[in-house]
């Protein structure tokens, strides 16, 4: 039987897995009209300021650097970014972004900020800004607290 933190902790996880997917099928058609999928969406705005290596993007999106290698691979074949030499290190080279990335990633802007408008309408400004600030809330304690996996 679940105690009510377990309780809890089970449908923050179960609205999390719901919200992800939400998010993910409204990034996919954001993106398709610009010739993205959400997956290249999401590396390109990761690279927007700043060339970034792999592992880096991998690290900041939360997901395994394979992935972004052959997400990165696919989106250099497209010219949509590049690799550039990495002062830092040698072989890890960065993932820098194209005019025509920056393209692709601007055509998707005007359906993204219509979207953004009517959640922010449905919600309230403040209210939307307390929901991301519990989530990244949330975000940090998960990386924060030790499974206690020791094994």
């Amino acid at each position: 039987m679940e105690n009510p933190e377990q309780r809890l902790f089970s449908s923050a996880a179960i609205t999390s897995f719901r919200l992800n997917g939400q998010f993910l099928a409204l990034a996919e058609e954001l993106a398709a009209p610009a010739g993205l999928t959400a997956a290249w969406w999401q590396v390109l705005g990761a690279v927007l300021r700043e060339p970034l290596p792999v592992a880096g993007i991998a690290r900041d999106m939360g997901v395994t650097r394979q992935s972004v290698q052959r997400i990165a691979d696919l989106l250099v074949e497209r010219g949509l970014a590049e690799y550039r030499p990495n002062p830092a290190h040698r072989r890890a080279k960065l993932v820098a972004v194209t005019d025509a990335g920056h393209a692709a990633v601007a055509r998707i802007g005007p359906r993204h900020a219509e979207f953004a408008a009517r959640l922010t309408a449905q919600l309230g400004q403040r209210r939307l800004a307390e929901i991301v600030a519990a989530l990244t809330e949330l975000s940090a304690a998960l990386g924060s607290v030790d499974t206690g996996d020791d094994r």
